[in-house]
């Protein structure tokens, strides 16, 4: 099927300014609450919100096989359910609708009063229920960093990096949208010289600069998910920040890995942009170092090349960028990553999360968390407001932006954008 939404030379009816993220040839999909406190799924084109509930109430997606109630829901599922079809069926006449030539819309005024909104009309939500989130660790410039810092640096990967995306199983119910705070956590950690840990604050809260996939039903028990089909089952990505406590994380991993130190929040940005909008931006992968095995050797082209960037900004201050990086550094691909996580039969449902790990560049500015911008705390990273910073403060806001741009045509993200609140103090009763 052609993706006609892709075409770039069209243009819309709507208001978009020239850098704007969100370009007719976008059309990303979240779920939003109303002006009139009314939760749709719904997408965007520059600065205005569109309800697709409303749209297809009026008839706007005649011809295509969609429920009555697919777009009147709170969470995008059942709409992922659907399937790559009807996703590039919707998309594509979404941008028919709003095509700078089509007046069915455009010209009708009772329509739009109930399909459009302006951004400061509606909350973003959740766009996903997320039943499992799994988070890899794909980055090898990121791996090497990390390995240097607390293991050999003559051999900072570890025996299995280079065979297999090493990932893990995280906890789903704390992942939240953008402008939702998370407060710093507390656990037990294991100070310098100490013999026993201590319970507290974390005093080493940081960002990780991720992107996350979502899937749809993709398998059934015990059926693996061959490499070069795997995009077929990823609907779209959002910007990612997995929040990481370094003290307690280096405390608690050993044997089984990330807990406490990850679980207490991962915010990501609410418009999912699909697969298909980001079809023009393909990237070369890495060559492997080592020959993989059979079953995550891929065809050309499995990466993608997204500008990412990370800001801070302090309380009543102004933001201070301090990392730029690119997607496309993955070393292990979103299709390798799928293809890994279901060799052994491991069944993938709609809404499904998948995080990237974190995306470091193979220079110092472009590394992807506070961890390896300030090296372990040696080297703070400083603030436009004169202060520095070797983690996350109190108060701290972090700000993570993506886009794509190529041919004139920009294809963004939007941001995701979280405060770094105290230690949650439980009010107290009189």
């Amino acid at each position: 099927m052609p993706l006609s939404a892709n075409n770039p030379d069209r243009k819309s009816w709507l208001h978009v300014d020239k850098n704007s993220d969100f370009p007719i040839q976008n059309i990303p999909f979240g779920v939003f609450l109303t002006r009139d406190d009314i939760i749709t799924i719904g997408t965007r084109i520059g600065d205005t919100a569109i309800d697709l509930g409303a749209l297809h109430q009026l008839g706007y997606f005649e011809g295509i096989p969609l429920t009555d109630d697919i777009f009147l829901q709170d969470t995008l599922n059942d709409f992922i359910a659907d399937g790559r079809k009807t996703w590039r069926l919707v998309r594509n006449r979404i941008a028919e609708i709003f095509d700078a030539d089509n007046t069915s819309l455009k010209d009708n005024v009772k329509n739009k009063e109930v399909v459009l909104f302006r951004l400061d009309e509606i909350e973003m939500q959740l766009p996903v229920q997320i039943g499992d989130y799994t988070d890899f660790y794909s980055s090898i410039e990121h791996a090497t960093n990390v390995g240097t810092m607390f293991r050999d640096p003559d051999n900072a990967l570890l025996p299995n990096w280079l065979h297999i995306p090493v990932g893990y199983h995280g906890r789903s119910s704390s992942i939240i949208p953008s402008g939702i705070p998370v407060h710093r956590p507390q656990g037990q950690t294991l100070p310098a010289g100490a013999t026993e840990p201590v319970f507290g604050p974390s005093k080493l809260v940081d960002f990780e600069l991720e992107m996350a996939f979502i899937t749809t039903d993709a398998n059934d028990l015990g059926e693996p998910i061959p490499v070069n089909e795997a995009e077929e089952y990823i609907f779209g990505l959002v910007l990612f920040n997995d929040w990481s406590a370094r003290d307690i994380q280096k405390w608690e991993y050993i044997p089984l890995g990330p807990f406490l130190a990850k679980n207490f929040a991962s915010s990501i940005s609410p418009w999912i942009v699909t697969l298909d909008a980001l079809q023009p931006f393909k990237a070369d992968n890495p060559k492997p170092l080592k020959k993989q095995l059979p079953y995550l050797q891929q065809s050309a082209k499995k990466n993608y090349d997204i500008n990412l960037e990370v800001a801070i900004q302090p309380e009543k201050a102004k933001e201070t960028v301090v990392t730029r990086s690119n997607f496309k550094h993955m070393y292990w691909s979103m299709s390798q990553q799928l293809a890994h996580h279901t060799i052994n039969g491991c069944p993938v449902n709609s809404g499904d999360m998948m995080g990237s790990g974190t995306i470091s560049g193979p220079t110092p500015d472009s590394y992807g968390s506070m961890l390896e911008l300030s090296w372990r705390g040696e080297k703070p990273v400083k603030m436009q407001d004169g202060t520095e910073r070797k983690f996350i403060n109190d108060n701290d806001t972090v700000i993570m932006r993506g886009y794509c741009e190529k041919d004139g045509t920009r294809i963004g993200f939007g941001e995701v954008k979280t405060k770094l609140l105290p230690v949650f103090e439980p009010k107290k009763t009189k």
